[in-house]
């Protein structure tokens, strides 16, 4: 049974039925809201304002001005200015991404496992305050016009806060401690669609915003949502762990109890499960950023030339496959299990990929959009079978674990994915989008395995408990 949260610190300990999270207990999901809004508001526009910077400082033309007479014609791509300034750009999304990695390799290590002694709200309230650090400091850049060396700063000290890597591995442990385990799957693509709909919002106000008014106006939204989820962390949102305890922050016992997840669990099956469940996670949200790290540059460049409502339309439209994979996941369980209903979205994720890596015109890459409706179903289906393998004290060590996963899969994307398109220019803009999608087959291979491992274990022990007298 998962365990139950505490709406307020009563004088004493009250029983709470197994499996039962107490009413009262308000929802996480509007801090994933409102951090995701954050994020999602500067992300594309702190891409395009790189663009937008460091173009005008090698010379090369604005871009807008450039649509109508440069980027639509069949020279633009062979423009050696423009590509400089393409491989630029993506070098600095590659600089900026190393660091927020190294700092939040040692801080979300730190703070999760901290959170399952401490309780969840700490672990949430110094990533959210962190953020919203970082976009002032990106304010800032844009008002004095800094170094983009600063942006490289302002995502350090995001970094050393945990930044939103810590704050989804606490949300996920939060849904974890108040969540049936037969409900968890669903429970946890819930708060993935949280994700989607804060995507949305941001992707076609931050384009269309930008457009209207420039870059520092949905700068300050970003700032005032990531303030927002400080706030509602700090005085809304109520401890989900029943039973905390004092914990020192800055030891070595945090770190081993990640170790101890990995190499000594409860069951012996459990380790190898945890680690092929841990590297199909790894492939997969390595593709998923690594192409969501080059589709503005993709999109920005010939024969696409978006402008940026254009851009913001294919953001919210990558962020609508969050719902639409909620919706397929709950449909999909009716008459499926888990691992099947993630096959079937690992399939429409590498499809969707293989069309956006042929697509030359603005119908087509919204086809590849598309396609992935179903690409985001495999991602909370891991996380919950990851959760039930582990017991309900290290769920903030598992999800700690998995976001520095998912900072790792950030790390190897930029760096892989970027580098490669700046390679791979010349010859074929889509070919890492091709290159994702045959990287996908290698967890579709090991779910697949796991699940038929699963159903010829559970075969052997019925058919031993039949023959048992």
């Amino acid at each position: 049974p998962s365990m139950a949260a505490m709406a307020a610190p009563p004088p004493a300990e009250s029983p709470v039925p197994p499996g039962r999270c107490r009413p009262s207990l308000p929802s996480v999901e509007p801090l994933v809201f409102l951090a995701t809004l954050s994020l999602g508001m500067q992300g594309p526009l702190a891409t395009q304002y790189l663009w937008d910077r460091l173009g005008a400082e090698h010379g090369y033309s604005d871009r807008n001005s450039s649509d109508s007479a440069g980027c639509g014609d069949g020279n633009a791509t062979a423009d050696p200015l423009r590509q400089e300034v393409e491989a630029l750009v993506s070098h600095w999304n590659l600089y900026i991404n190393l660091g927020g990695f190294f700092a939040c390799l040692f801080s979300v290590t730190l703070f999760g496992p901290w959170s399952d002694s401490v309780g969840r709200r700490p672990a949430l309230i110094l990533p959210a305050a962190g953020m919203a650090l970082q976009t002032g400091i990106y304010l800032l850049v844009m008002y004095l016009e800094l170094h983009v060396a600063f942006f490289l700063l302002g995502r350090l000290l995001s970094g050393l806060t945990g930044d939103y890597n810590l704050i989804l591995a606490s949300c996920f442990s939060y849904v974890a401690d108040t969540s049936e385990r037969r409900a968890r799957t669903f429970r946890v693509a819930i708060l993935e669609a949280c994700l989607g709909i804060a995507g949305m919002v941001a992707s076609i106000g931050g384009g269309q915003w930008r457009r209207a008014q420039g870059y520092i106006n949905p700068f300050w939204l970003a700032f005032a949502a990531s303030l927002a989820a400080t706030l509602y962390a700090a005085f809304f949102l109520r401890e989900s762990v029943k039973q905390k305890k004092e914990a020192k922050l800055f030891t070595l016992s945090h770190y081993k109890a990640v170790y101890r997840l990995y190499m000594a669990p409860e069951h012996p099956t459990s380790r190898w499960k945890l680690a092929l469940y841990s590297l199909a996670f790894f492939l997969i949200v390595m593709v998923h950023f690594g192409a969501k790290d080059i589709y503005v540059l993709y999109e920005l460049g010939f024969p696409l030339c978006w402008t940026s409502d254009l851009i913001g339309y294919g953001s919210a439209a990558n962020y609508l496959a969050y719902l639409s994979s909620l919706v397929g996941l709950r449909l999909l369980q009716l008459c499926l299990e888990d691992t099947w209903v993630a096959q079937l979205g690992l399939i429409s994720n590498i499809a969707g990929l293989v069309v956006m890596s042929l697509a030359t015109t603005t119908p087509l890459m919204f086809t590849g959009y598309g396609v992935l409706f179903l690409s985001l179903a495999p991602t909370p289906v891991i996380r919950s079978k990851l959760s039930k393998l582990v017991s309900e004290t290290e769920q903030g060590a598992l999800f700690a674990s998995l976001a520095c996963v998912q900072g790792l899969c950030s790390l190897a994307a930029t760096g892989v994915f970027n580098s490669l398109y700046a390679a791979t220019l010349h010859f074929m803009r889509g070919f890492p989008f091709l290159f994702g999608a045959i990287i996908l087959l290698i967890p579709a291979a090991i779910l697949g395995w796991i699940q038929i491992w699963e159903s010829k274990h559970d075969y052997n022990n019925f058919q031993d408990a039949s023959l048992s007298p």
